[in-house]
């Protein structure tokens, strides 16, 4: 084991990243002795997630070397990456040489934007799935998906099923399982509230209307993004 090439990973983050889209898989990926994980963004500053968690990036766009897998996870702080020159070339350039391209949650709309979903399978957070099809990808309601060497996850807690099917491509079915034994990863939710068509009405209709200001400049943006791309007219 010692004698095998370590499979690189690289996570990016960025400000207002939804930190269990990075953590989730990071937790799960970082847990086989063969990868090293690393956390990528423009500089090594600290850097604040959504919900307050400080993250501290280990390797920048310019010094972190081709990446056997590139993992954009999600957040309100997707919205400036989609319009953001230098973000999405790093991903591109990433996507050339990379065994897998991946994201969780919205970070498939960055993927969009940077062009690598034309014509793919994807999926997304449930309240952004409508903004797939602008992006060319063909939009698939299911909390992994594989399209080739793409692979994205849904929404949120989706990273960690996105995790240990990563995994096991990675490594094993068997590589895959003791890690989610470790993990005690055996889901069993209080409430059956996590898909929009199970929660109950009023609870739907909260959060669509606490999200509302942000899917709608993300739509806005995304519009620009498919513009650039040659996908509208």
């Amino acid at each position: 084991m010692s004698q095998e090439r370590r499979i690189e990973i690289g996570f990016l983050v960025f400000p207002n990243v939804q930190q269990l889209d990075l953590t989730g898989p990071y937790e799960v990926l970082a847990s086989w002795p063969r990868v090293r994980a690393r956390l990528v963004w423009k500089t090594l500053d600290p850097v604040l997630s959504s919900t307050g968690l400080m993250l501290k990036p280990n390797a920048t766009f310019a010094d972190c070397g081709p990446l056997d897998v590139i993992c954009v996870p999600g957040g309100s702080g997707v919205n400036p990456l989609l319009a953001d020159d230098e973000t999405l070339a790093f991903i591109r350039g990433q996507a050339e040489v990379a065994r897998f391209v991946t994201s969780v949650c919205t970070g498939a709309l960055v993927l969009g934007a940077a062009g690598l979903l034309i014509g793919r399978r994807a999926t997304t957070h449930w309240a952004s799935h409508h903004l797939l099809a602008p992006l060319g990808a063909i939009p698939v309601r299911e909390r992994t998906v594989r399209d080739g060497r793409l692979m994205t996850g849904g929404g949120v807690t989706a990273g960690i099923d996105f995790g240990l099917a990563l995994l096991a491509e990675l490594g094993d079915h068997a590589v895959a399982e003791a890690v989610q034994l470790n993990l005690e990863y055996a889901p069993a939710p209080p409430f059956d509230a996590g898909e929009p068509d199970t929660a109950p009405k009023p609870v739907r209709e909260a959060v669509e209307k606490r999200l509302a200001p942000i899917i709608a400049e993300r739509a806005r943006l995304v519009a620009e993004a498919a513009e650039r791309l040659g996908l509208v007219g």
